[in-house]
């Protein structure tokens, strides 16, 4: 019996880790200094337009405002990481950089969900942010 050093550790029956395609016209217009407002409108799909808008609501103490870009944020990135073959399990890496988007909007979506007492909601959050990647909460936490 041969052993492969690759598969050692591996869970073989884990789906490989979705990576969600490069968003260069999104970080284009972050990097211009457009606000994510005018980003979201011009690029509604994009969750990273979605989770800035509720990080500066959440911010500005706008906690219903920020519930909903999260949730909108976190819809879209549902959307693309099917389109991109995600089927409902399976990591999301934080490391990939155009998967973050989505990961920050789930974990606003958790802090906003807290703040307006919706237990249940949080913990199904907190779950989905372990399953996608252990350690998105506290890289995003860090900022």
């Amino acid at each position: 019996m041969s052993s492969d050093a690759s598969i050692v550790g591996k869970n073989l029956m884990q789906p490989a880790p979705t990576q969600l395609p490069e968003e260069p016209e999104v970080l284009a217009r972050i990097e211009a200094g457009d606000l994510p407002e005018d980003i979201a409108i011009r690029f509604p799909k994009s969750s990273l337009a979605w989770a800035l808008m509720a990080e500066d609501a959440w911010a500005e103490g706008r906690t219903i405002d920020a519930y909903a870009f999260a949730r909108v944020g976190y819809h879209r990135g549902l959307d693309s990481l099917r389109g991109a073959g995600w089927r409902g399990a399976g990591p999301v890496p934080y490391s990939h950089e155009p998967n973050r988007g989505f990961l920050r909007s789930l974990y606003m979506l958790g802090l906003a969900a807290s703040a307006i007492g919706e237990g249940e909601e949080v913990h199904r959050i907190e779950a989905f942010l372990m399953d996608a990647d252990p350690t998105a909460t506290e890289q995003i936490a860090q900022g």
